[in-house]
């Protein structure tokens, strides 16, 4: 078993998590919607940044730089139609837990450059973005009132 053998299982991990998040996508009410794609930005980039180092091919780490960036700007841009953003402990702690976990080792293995001032970066914006998007702002459904209507009612 090669080491690229052990980034590739290591990549199974965030990829099995997406399969309960993306049925929650599917199936769920439009708050668990706003959680799972929160929650599958986060690890799907965690995913791409394993097969980079798996496959060897550094093009995965831009594609999960662009992630950590577009996915928690997505979820404010829905949370903002839905009229607020859920808090979630899961997405809070993959974020915490889950991402340090992913890019400490990969920065160990990867050495010191520009590989790994690009996975400390990226992992700093998945860190915050997840962080951000899980705190919540409000309570969701048609009896919630969106920001403007509250600035409105102020």
């Amino acid at each position: 078993m090669s080491s690229s053998d052990g980034w590739l299982a290591a990549a199974l991990a965030p990829l099995a998590a997406l399969v309960p998040a993306l049925w929650r996508i599917s199936r769920g009410s439009p708050r668990d919607r706003l959680v799972a794609q929160n929650l599958t930005s986060l690890l799907g980039a965690m995913t791409l940044l394993l097969a980079a180092r798996g496959f060897g091919r550094p093009a995965y780490l831009d594609l999960a730089l662009v992630l950590s960036v577009l996915g928690p700007t997505g979820s404010l841009v829905f949370a903002r139609f839905l009229g607020g953003l859920p808090g979630s402990r899961l997405v809070r702690w993959t974020a915490v837990a889950g991402v340090p976990a992913t890019v400490v080792p990969l920065c160990v293995a990867t050495g010191p450059g520009r590989e790994m001032a690009k996975l400390l970066v990226i992992g700093a914006l998945l860190t915050a973005g997840g962080l951000v998007t899980s705190a919540g702002t409000g309570e969701l459904g048609p009896g919630a009132a969106t920001p403007d209507a509250r600035a409105a009612h102020d």
